[in-house]
């Protein structure tokens, strides 16, 4: 490819996004920008310090007492919070549901939002989240949103957590994500929609190497 570009790729919880800008990522031989991580790091901080979720002075305090870095390595992103490996401890449900619960503050989402641009700002990195192809980098030469349904979203959550899906867990796991997109959708600060000039994938059906090939192709377009 004759340059780098940036690759955003937008979509709801559990809809395949980190796995699939890891792989592309890997592909093109960009840096994994795993934005979701970020704002997971920050709600397993106000956790672990008794912020209060609700508070967005307090958070904002806490942000500016907060250092979060994304280490690659050939396996992914190591997380670190404050130099601390938080990579498996962010992927618990109840920080899941912390970080979507403080990303609706504004003055919290301009804080990320400028660590964000700052690790993208060359190029050659694929960001992943729910408002970088509208928000973080409108430019981005490549915005993809990925989607899925909640029942197929539900189950992976299910085997990621360790638990088998059945069809018991699966439908009150589909209502929990229901109720979090309904609240990402509908928050005030860069709510979750598809940016304008998106293309929208559905990966319920898909291989995840079936999404990474079918972006891989327009990435490749746009670059030459």
């Amino acid at each position: 490819m004759n340059r780098k570009l940036t690759i955003a790729i937008d979509g709801p919880a559990g809809a395949g996004k980190s796995t699939v800008a890891q792989g592309l990522a890997k592909a093109l031989g960009y840096v994994n920008l795993e934005t979701g991580a970020m704002y997971r790091a920050f709600g397993l901080k106000a956790l672990e310090q008794g912020v209060s979720l609700e508070s967005e002075p307090a958070l904002l305090e806490l942000a500016q007492q907060t250092r979060i870095e994304l280490e690659p390595t050939p396996n992914g992103n190591r997380i670190l919070l404050d130099g601390k490996d938080v990579s498996q401890t962010i992927r618990q449900a109840s920080v899941s549901d912390a970080a979507s619960r403080l990303s609706v503050h504004p003055a919290v989402r301009r804080w990320m939002v400028e660590q964000q641009r700052e690790m993208g700002a060359g190029g050659g990195v694929v960001m992943e989240g729910r408002d970088i192809g509208t928000a973080v980098f409108p430019r981005a030469e490549v915005k993809i949103f990925l989607e899925a349904s909640p029942e197929v979203r539900a189950a992976r959550r299910l085997l990621q957590e360790g638990h088998p899906p059945d069809a018991t867990a699966v439908r009150a796991m589909a209502e929990q994500i229901r109720e979090r997109d309904q609240r990402d959708r509908t928050r005030a600060a860069s709510p979750l929609v598809a940016a304008p000039d998106a293309i929208t994938i559905d990966s319920s059906s898909r291989s995840i190497d079936g999404v990474i090939d079918r972006i891989l192709t327009l990435v490749r377009a746009r670059a030459d």
